[in-house]
């Protein structure tokens, strides 16, 4: 557990004062190990450049972050909220890639009277009747962005389409998501191993189905697995790929020429064309060498929301934070950010290839916008 949390000296980096009674204290969990510690990565490379932007200080207030690795582990998640708000006592808890950890750390920190801000997982229960008032998304709900790939498919007269995720809460909501859009025939139904790396079998079966579309939910390094076994596998011949979350600035450096022209819908892009997106962009390829991945744009989001709390109401505490953040309007990467009564994002989704740019990096570009103003299917049962 000691190599769990991790206090990053951001103040001596950056040249502010110590701790003190006017300090803002985060506590920021991701994964930072395994496999999927390449997620984690540029999720805490986002939060630091962002302070790195606000001087250091987070509404006026001296920011301290504290990491915690979460190991992807349910317990390991629980025991280290615990650890934040009782040994630590920060004043937001954020971050949370997987929808079974926060489900985990939902109630011990929201009862704790801690704001928790989730720069990723939105599973359907904390968005409807598992809502909370301290709860704040600062992503999507999990379902909206396979929606907006169902109905692309839809508009685009898919007729079948053969569906694979991972067999965990949010691999459940993709697919209850793509299916609330899509209308045509479900082929095939497969639900994977959460951190499978072989899916040889499934690639099989899928062979054998022959269906005319296929549309997959495989993130990090599922994803980067899935594709490069696609392709060697010759299944661009049988069917073709759409996917969420599998075909991203995480995974394109190991597939690079194998994800050109697979199709993909997401809220974030490279490309989006205002102020906060073009600095974070910019900045993060020159300190990183590469493309930030939408992890690390809801992760920079997420501190960027933390300061508007703070500015705006000019405190930490948490009342008054989560007056202002219910309003929404909060400056983000993909612009002012809509908030919706349980809590989570109103905002565009957009279809998005993948090209190459001028500099022949492999990355993503939007070609249109499926959704404008989406709002999730379960706020209605959230009732704070």
């Amino acid at each position: 557990m000691k190599k769990a949390l991790t206090i990053v000296a951001l103040a001596a980096a950056i040249g502010i004062a110590p701790a003190h009674a006017d300090t803002v204290k985060i506590g920021y969990m991701t994964t930072l190990s395994g496999s999927a510690g390449i997620i984690g990565k540029q999720m805490q490379n986002a939060v630091e450049l962002a302070l790195e932007h606000k001087g250091g200080k987070l509404g006026g207030m001296d920011a301290e972050v504290i990491f915690a690795d979460d190991q992807r582990k349910p317990d390991v998640a629980k025991q280290l909220a615990n650890r934040l708000i009782k040994s630590d006592r920060v004043d937001v808890v954020a971050g949370v890639i997987w929808s079974n950890l926060l489900m985990a750390v939902m109630k011990p920190v929201t009862r704790s009277d801690t704001l928790l801000i989730g720069s990723n997982a939105g599973p359907s229960p904390i968005a409807g009747e598992q809502c909370h008032e301290n709860f704040f998304s600062m992503s999507w709900q999990n379902d909206q962005t396979p929606e907006a790939m169902g109905k692309h498919m839809q508009d685009a007269g898919v007729k079948s389409v053969y569906l694979m995720a991972p067999n965990y809460q949010a691999g459940k909501d993709m697919l209850s998501g793509f299916k609330r859009y899509f209308k045509g025939e479900i082929a095939g139904e497969v639900y994977t191993k959460l951190g499978q790396s072989d899916f040889q079998a499934e690639l099989s079966s899928l062979r054998a189905a022959a269906p005319e579309t296929t549309m997959v939910f495989q993130p990090g390094g599922m994803g980067i697995n899935f594709v490069k076994q696609w392709k060697q596998s010759g299944l661009d011949q049988v069917s073709k790929l759409y996917q969420v979350f599998s075909v991203d600035a995480v995974s394109l450096p190991a597939l690079k020429d194998a994800a050109l022209g697979i199709l993909g819908t997401q809220s974030w892009s490279p490309d989006l064309d205002n102020d906060i997106n073009r600095k974070f962009v910019a900045d993060y390829k020159a300190k990183h060498g590469n493309y930030p991945s939408f992890y690390a744009a809801q992760a920079y989001d997420t501190i960027l929301a933390i300061d508007h709390a703070i500015a705006t109401s000019g405190s930490k505490d948490t009342d008054q934070m989560r007056a202002v953040l219910a309003k929404g309007n909060i400056p983000t990467t993909r612009g002012l950010l809509k908030m919706n009564s349980n809590h989570f994002p109103v905002q565009n989704f957009y279809l998005r290839d993948t090209v190459k740019d001028a500099d022949g990096v492999v990355t993503t570009k939007v070609l249109s916008t499926v959704f404008a103003d989406h709002a999730d299917s379960y706020a209605a049962n959230c009732k704070f």
